[in-house]
């Protein structure tokens, strides 16, 4: 194909990604080195019949010209980086300078705000993202083994967490685990704690919202599956029972090796998805006991004094950063497995 078709052929991709993924990111690059105004203040004086009083108000003239002139805030360089709620350089510092036990330690990291969202982000992705697969994994292997007949309505019942916006799902059973709930009721009579619900309980906050993460999760990963053990060679089955291989064997020197390539799309997929959870923490109000990067930057933009621009930029690039480096060594594997069957 001649270098100019092959341009035009791609020119609407690059155009579409430019707009629409490198001006945004280097947009929010930007806003991450500024903050907020300081609030103008004047003072404004009444008069009445009994004297005269003074009340210090902010001076919204003065403020509208200015976010009119500096519409991108006062530069503040890494300072949004550093500062408490997010890297909280000197805070760390003085924590590991206390040379106190890891236990301690941990628990004043947890005491840090980005620490604690780092915390149970990193826990969610590597919960969630092996098990989601493996769940999916086995249910597509038991739906290619049932009668013709019942494939459909047991596909339908295995796809619908994916059906539910995952909002609506989090929300119900977040009612369900309501100590009013079914769910709810239930452990309170099993554990013979009648104070025991999400809110009380961080453990159970953390347990609650892994396995439901697991739950949404593992539909995607039944249809990549699913449709990939469509393509495993029946001959190399048939050969392999022929020798006198178990369905275990089968399924582990002949159906996962020709599955690895999907499972590596489906790793990376999940991995990026889930280093994005936000739905959840909302849909059961876990943000006392559960926070993650994403919900951070939702929380600096609905701030009920004002958006913090600054501050959830600083947040959604460290992002951007955490989820290139936990892709890293799958990409890299890539890589080297390309090189390797091009070589």
């Amino acid at each position: 194909m001649p270098h100019r078709a092959f341009f035009a052929f791609i020119f609407p991709s690059l155009l579409a990604m430019v707009l629409f993924i490198t001006l945004p990111i280097f947009s929010v690059l930007v806003q991450s080195f500024y903050v907020e105004h300081d609030a103008i203040l004047t003072t404004v004086e009444s008069c009445g019949p009994f004297g005269c009083d003074s009340e210090t108000k902010v001076d919204t003239e003065a403020m509208a010209k200015l976010r009119a002139d500096a519409p991108l805030g006062k530069f503040a360089g890494f300072s949004n980086y550093l500062n408490r709620n997010h890297l909280a350089v000197a805070e760390v510092g003085a924590i590991f300078s206390d040379n106190n036990g890891i236990g301690d330690i941990g628990a004043r990291l947890m005491n840090l705000p980005f620490y604690r969202a780092l915390a149970f982000t990193l826990a969610y992705c590597f919960f969630v993202t092996p098990l989601a697969m493996a769940l999916g994994f086995a249910v597509a292997l038991a739906v290619n083994t049932i009668p013709k007949l019942l494939r459909g309505p047991t596909i339908f019942v295995s796809l619908l967490p994916m059906i539910i916006t995952p909002l609506v799902g989090s929300l119900i059973l977040s009612w369900m685990f309501n100590p009013a709930g079914i769910l709810g009721a239930g452990l309170q009579h099993l554990t013979g704690d009648p104070t025991l619900s999400l809110r009380a309980s961080p453990a159970l906050t953390w347990a609650v919202l892994l396995l439901y993460g697991v739950w949404t999760n593992g539909p995607f990963s039944f249809v990549v599956f699913y449709a990939g053990l469509q393509s495993v060679p029946q001959d190399t089955l048939e050969s392999a029972k022929m020798d006198g291989a178990t369905r275990w064997q089968s399924v582990r020197f002949v159906i996962i090796p020709h599955l690895m390539p999907l499972a590596t799309f489906v790793a990376l997929v999940q991995l990026m998805d889930n280093f994005r959870v936000f739905e959840p923490i909302v849909g059961f109000s876990a943000e006392a006991n559960a926070t993650s990067l994403s919900w951070l930057v939702y929380n600096d933009l609905v701030s009920q004094d004002s958006a913090q621009f600054g501050s959830a930029g600083a947040t959604s690039v460290i992002t951007i950063i955490g989820v290139l480096i936990l892709l890293a060594p799958v990409l890299l594997r890539t890589w080297r497995d390309f090189n390797r069957k091009v070589v």
